[in-house]
């Protein structure tokens, strides 16, 4: 029996540290909550603030306008997804404004509707990022990657322009008006990386291409043997290489006055994808939150009273199995919210609603469990059999009705693009999961550190439940 109760202690000393952790690595009001003298150097350095999504913090909002013109009208709305999904990429993978990766981006494509070819728009949330110019940077340095061959058409003859002093002008020349599309874009790449020429040691960019870009590559440089081939980077030549052979296994080399680093931050770019089509941005605002600092404290307020209510039932019906319940989900919330820190998970007042949720699933699993002990005991079991007997029986329906819960959270996850609804998603998933070991491990542990094989009228009653009398759970043995 000590080795159970030691073990309940030390999983209440956990439990308390997780909420200590929580608590004090919580920035309140721009500042750290007071805290003993030894633990402010570490709490400085480790604040870990949650992230609260933009409609309860605010956050960038960014307008951006894709160009689409030279994209087959079929394909405007396939390369508008694969446009979405590089910008997530990005986003989440980078940083942002000091910020390690957006969870909980907002990403919306606006089409431009019907004969309005041209003006499909790309809507970017960023909750949290307060730091306009540095979101605008993240997003629009990712580059336009193109293999254009060279036109046979002779260049327009150049004019000069001279001036009232004589001053001789020539026009800029385009090059990339020199250079006509092969169709062989970014959107085909599947991976770039540095590698280091083993005779000049110089650094170039090696590429990937899918097998739709492979074929593509292998089809143009078998046809215009002899020709140049130049990569652009946003309208600009980095290298413009002539074709010697045919290049088949779809790969390519970007190769140029590089240094190390500027290999390595071009690799580091085209790896989160080089965009489909070009774009430009419209217009970009910080905006605030939508809920208010107010609404945040109303919220917090009423969870606390919630969750007091759900307590002070859980005591009164079911007396000392429900104050281990209270002490068990009290663990359950300061874990999940420690989770919550650990995942950079961002709370927006979606996400906020599946943990609430999951709350409610673990005091289900408790109640059943409550009520298969209590069945157990009017049955003739002493208190530490009818614990193992009830949670036996429970065992079961708890685990079917998380499964189907875990389901439907990797349902809502995995098949919506509807960041508030993957925000819901992925905190009710963790919720469950935690409640699961909550109710099974943390309860079970407690129940049997409290349990006894002392038959009196005190033990009935605090393992009796609702108005059933003392009386009616006494049992007799001769």
């Amino acid at each position: 029996m000590w080795k159970k109760r030691f073990a309940a202690l030390l999983i209440l000393i956990i439990g308390i540290a997780l909420g200590f952790f929580v608590y004090k690595s919580e920035p309140v009001g721009g500042h750290a909550p007071a805290r003993p003298h030894f633990l402010t150097s570490y709490f400085d350095k480790h604040q870990m603030p949650f992230k609260l999504g933009l409609d309860l913090s605010g956050g960038t909002h960014l307008v951006y306008e894709a160009d689409v013109s030279a994209i087959p009208q079929a394909q405007v709305s396939d390369s508008m997804k694969v446009l979405r999904d590089v910008v997530a990429a990005r986003v989440n993978g980078k940083q942002v404004s000091g910020v390690l990766g957006v969870l909980e981006p907002l990403i919306q494509i606006k089409e431009g509707g019907v004969g309005a070819k041209g003006s499909e728009q790309l809507i970017v949330d960023l909750p949290g990022v307060t730091d306009v110019t540095q979101a605008e940077q993240t997003i629009g340095e990712t580059p336009t990657l193109e293999f254009r061959l060279k036109s046979d058409k002779p260049a327009p003859p150049v004019q000069a322009t001279v001036d009232e002093k004589g001053n001789v002008t020539l026009p800029m020349i385009d090059p990339y008006a020199q250079y006509i599309s092969t169709g062989l874009t970014g959107r085909y790449l599947s991976s770039a990386s540095v590698q280091f020429d083993q005779n000049t040691g110089a650094p170039y960019v090696a590429l990937n291409f899918n097998s739709e870009g492979a074929d593509l590559f292998d089809k143009i440089t078998k046809e215009n043997i002899g020709k140049t081939l130049a990569i652009f980077l946003d309208g600009q030549p980095i290298s413009t290489p002539t074709i010697q052979t045919e290049i088949t296994g779809g790969q390519a080399v970007i190769s140029g006055s590089f240094t190390p680093q500027q290999a390595k931050d071009l690799a580091s770019s085209l790896s989160y994808g080089a965009l489909p089509v070009p774009i430009h941005l419209v217009s970009s605002e910080l905006i605030g939150p939508s809920l208010g600092a107010q609404a945040m404290k109303d919220g917090v307020r009423a969870g606390i009273i919630g969750f007091l209510v759900v307590a002070i039932f859980l005591i009164l019906w079911y007396r000392l199995p429900g104050l281990v319940a209270v002490v068990a989900l009290s663990i359950y919330v300061a874990t999940t919210l420690f989770v919550f820190k650990l995942m950079h998970v961002t709370l927006s007042s979606a996400a906020i609603a599946g943990f609430i949720i999951s709350i409610g699933v673990a005091v289900d699993a408790n109640v059943l469990i409550f009520e298969r002990i209590k069945e157990e005991l009017r049955g003739g079991r002493t208190v530490s059999d009818a614990i193992t007997a009830g949670f036996d029986r429970a065992w079961l329906s708890i685990r079917d009705s998380n499964i189907s819960s875990i389901i439907t959270a990797l349902i809502l996850f995995f098949l919506f693009a509807d960041s508030f609804v993957r925000g819901f998603a992925i905190t009710f998933l963790i919720g469950v999961l935690i409640s699961m070991f909550s109710a099974i491990v943390i309860s079970r542990l407690f129940l049997r550190a409290v349990a006894t094989k002392d038959q009196s009228r005190l033990t009935a009653f605090l393992f009796g439940s609702g108005l059933s009398s003392a009386k009616a759970n006494v049992v007799t043995t001769k």
